[in-house]
């Protein structure tokens, strides 16, 4: 039996993202504890269900504090000194930076990192940006050379990684994001009346949330019975775009925003086809959710979101970052309303083929010889 830690941001990121490959873990007879920001009470609760342990540690997701960041990193050191675990298991750029760095000189402990998307700063413009790449790339690089493997969502954020030597080509792989797990995310018919498209995100620019705000200002012009739901929480990073933006497009009655939901489907179940126009991502998950449920997907030719359709049979690929693309396609889903349900059930097909947490976690505990 192995001691496996998996070292996240997020409590909640830790149920939702985590939870199925904590659970394969728990069966195959490993401890597993799980480390995140601190959690309140039904947090631990529902992490506890899992069969894991939880163990807060501070970390400050969106923080240019560097006393946080040394916070993070001895908290981190400290822990793991204590706790002697075989397999470290971190996700998310700042616990794969610092509990990579962490480890160094720490003999006897195995240290993996999944990469689960680039964030705004890999893609953005800008002299401030281009300055904190440049000292992340030169963390990652420190961090990934004591990492025994690293994992990725997608190959072109590996190859990304490999051309700018801050991982090497024999430790890289590849895995099918977190996976979706069917049993969860039953296929619900398309509903047989009304337009209404749905987007899941949290609210950054690079989701491609203002994408969707004007495509639907554009499309409720010609078709005003057409329904846009906006699901999401704010964002705190520099990223972010503001809930009071997003609430004035909804007095508008451009949109319907909730602000956060903890089960998405009965929005997935509601809509007819689900819409993505983020910028990157490592493999988007509620694009999976979305699919498994049997909804055609309009989302973006990006890293990580091309990999989930097939044009024009499950779905539809738009540029990022552009507005009148992602109207031409919604349009024509609202002009071409019988072939939803086809595309759907593609969608799902192409889940269960490739994206089954099953068959993603089997991956995981192979690429971590568990």
């Amino acid at each position: 039996m192995a001691h496996v830690v998996l070292v996240g941001a997020f409590p909640e990121s830790a149920l939702n993202f985590r939870g199925d490959l904590t659970r394969t873990l728990v069966a195959a007879g490993h401890r597993v504890t799980a480390m995140s920001a601190p959690a309140t009470g039904e947090q631990i609760t529902r992490i506890e269900a899992l069969g894991a342990e939880h163990l807060a540690y501070p970390i400050v997701r969106n923080s240019l504090n560097p006393l946080d960041d040394l916070r993070t990193l001895f908290a981190l050191r400290r822990n793991f000194r204590k706790m002697k675990p075989d397999i470290v298991l971190a996700y998310a750029h700042k616990p794969v930076i610092w509990a990579g760095i962490s480890l160094i000189g720490l003999s006897g402990v195995s240290c993996y990192t999944m990469i689960t998307g680039l964030g705004f700063i890999f893609h953005g413009e800008g002299l401030r940006r281009k300055i904190l790449m440049r000292v992340i790339e030169k963390l990652f690089r420190l961090s990934l050379w004591r990492a025994d493997g690293v994992i990725f969502h997608n190959p072109d954020n590996r190859e990304m990684f490999i051309a700018r030597g801050l991982a090497t080509a024999p430790k890289s792989h590849v895995v099918m994001g977190s996976g979706v797990n069917l049993d969860h995310y039953n296929p619900v018919p398309v509903p047989k009346s009304g337009n209404t498209f749905l987007m899941l995100a949290r609210l950054k620019r690079d989701k491609g949330v203002r994408e969707f705000l004007r495509a639907a200002e554009a499309i409720k012009e010609k078709y005003p019975d057409t329904v846009f739901q906006l699901v999401g929480p704010e964002d705190t990073s520099p990223d972010g775009v503001s809930a009071e933006e997003v609430r004035a497009w909804q007095d508008r009655g451009i949109i319907e925003y909730h602000p956060e939901a903890r089960d998405v489907r009965p929005f997935i179940a509601k809509c007819g086809v689900y819409v993505l126009p983020s910028y990157s991502e490592g493999l988007p998950r509620s694009v999976l959710e979305a699919m498994a449920m049997g909804r055609p997907v309009i989302t973006t030719d990006t890293p990580g979101c091309r990999e989930t359709v097939v044009e024009g049979e499950n779905g539809f690929l738009v540029p990022k970052a552009s507005v009148d693309p992602l109207v031409e396609k919604l349009e024509w889903m609202i002009e071409n309303r019988d072939t939803w349900q086809k595309m759907g059930d593609e969608g799902l097909k192409l889940a269960r083929e490739k994206f089954d947490v099953h068959k993603v976690n089997k991956d995981m505990l192979r690429l971590m010889d568990l």
